[in-house]
């Protein structure tokens, strides 16, 4: 898994390789304006500490992916997403700490409320495999990315409110 970002749109500038999860850029350099995925599949965050909006970005060329996905801030922290290739598996619940209505869900769904009748889910447990969430239905929006663990609630994801999820897939690394 390799990731090499450069200072200025096009790949100019200084740049930095980064085969694994970084914190934060600035001691590498002072912004990061293009990026090449030689391999794997990471998010990227607008703040360091793997805060702030997230990204997620696969193999390919970003000569300006600040355009490319809209982005006000320059990525300053990056988390690689490890590759999984067994069965994918979690719950969520309608309301915090794993309260309310529960769906046990193992594929995509483009709409909870459409699929479950739920305008919103508050909490999750990821057993299996990883995720990413949007906060609009049909894969739209900010999304925020899962590995397999509790999330008692989202309150504290900057009003995230999630309406679809999908799985990340070995097909797209």
């Amino acid at each position: 898994m390799k990731v090499t970002f450069y200072e200025d749109r096009n790949f100019q500038g200084r740049s930095y390789e980064c085969m694994g999860d970084c914190g934060d850029f600035s001691s590498y350099m002072s912004r990061c304006h293009s990026c090449r995925v030689h391999s794997g599949c990471w998010m990227m965050y607008d703040n360091p500490n793997y805060m702030g909006n997230q990204y997620f970005f696969r193999r390919g060329d970003y000569a300006d992916y600040m355009s490319m996905f809209g982005m006000n801030n320059c990525i300053r922290s990056c988390r690689m997403i490890p590759m999984y290739s067994g069965s994918y598996r979690m719950r969520i619940y309608e309301r915090d700490n794993f309260m309310g209505q529960m769906y046990e869900m193992m594929d995509d769904c483009d709409s909870v409320m459409d699929r479950y009748r739920m305008s919103h889910c508050q909490s999750c447990h990821i057993m299996d495999g990883h995720w990413l969430f949007y906060e609009q239905p049909h894969y739209r929006g900010r999304m925020w990315y899962f590995r397999p663990g509790e999330y008692r609630s989202f309150s504290n994801m900057g009003g995230m409110r999630f309406m679809s999820m999908r799985r990340i897939m070995n097909s797209w690394y």
